[in-house]
């Protein structure tokens, strides 16, 4: 008896399938490995052939408007999809990279359809135990891909609005958490958040002359 083809992927051309119609194919992307503050966030999306979603691209070549509009059909149409994390402690621990192969691997982990292979947009692929294959600019090649990467943006988006009602100094949600002018003018003004990311090199320096001053103040008091 031969097995059901389970997915296609239009989305990808031939020459770049490294899988077969027997295979269960997820895509998976991130979101917020440059931002100074807040989680990494990934996504992983296994497309439903025969529930076709019109419009998907890499997430940042849409609207806002637009991702917010795809986000929930990517939703109720995949035949799976799953978004995980990892926080700004295992950032500063593990480094930005790490970080954010963890987050992959979870969102991999937490699909309740396990897949056969992983296309990874970029060109490195997380550690895990089905096989991966990175698809440079993959994004914009592969549907699943570019479904992943708008799950992540816009959950990534919501927890920074989310942040912005914590820490509502920072305007997180005008900037998301990316060194714009505002982020850094507002971070050089009330210094570094809880959930400001201590290994990246503008937040590192903060803490640093915070550093500075606190010992110049100890001796001074001595």
């Amino acid at each position: 008896m031969s097995k059901k083809r389970v997915n296609f992927y239009p989305g990808l051309p031939p020459r770049l399938r490294p899988f077969t119609d027997l295979d269960i194919v997820c895509g998976v992307d991130e979101a917020g490995r440059g931002p100074l503050a807040g989680p990494v966030f990934a996504a992983a999306v296994i497309l439903d052939p025969k529930r076709p979603i019109d419009g998907l691209r890499d997430s940042k070549k849409l609207t806002e408007a637009r991702r917010d509009e795809l986000a929930p059909q990517i939703r109720e149409n995949a035949l799976a999809w799953a978004i995980c994390q990892a926080s700004c402690e295992e950032i500063d621990t593990l480094n930005i990279l790490h970080a954010t192969m963890l987050a992959m691997r979870r969102a991999v982990e937490a699909l309740q359809t396990v897949p056969t292979i992983a296309l990874i947009d970029g060109n490195r692929c997380p550690p895990m135990e089905i096989r991966a294959h990175a698809v440079i600019e993959g994004d914009d090649k592969c549907h699943a891909i570019s479904a992943a990467s708008i799950l992540a943006k816009t959950a990534r988006d919501a927890e920074l609005v989310r942040l912005h009602a914590l820490y509502p100094e920072y305007c997180f949600d005008q900037h998301k958490g990316y060194s714009t002018a505002l982020h850094l003018e507002r971070l050089r003004l009330h210094g570094p958040s809880p959930v400001h990311r201590r290994s990246f090199a503008p937040v590192r320096s903060l803490l640093q002359v915070e550093l500075f001053a606190q010992a110049i103040d100890a001796v001074a008091c001595a």
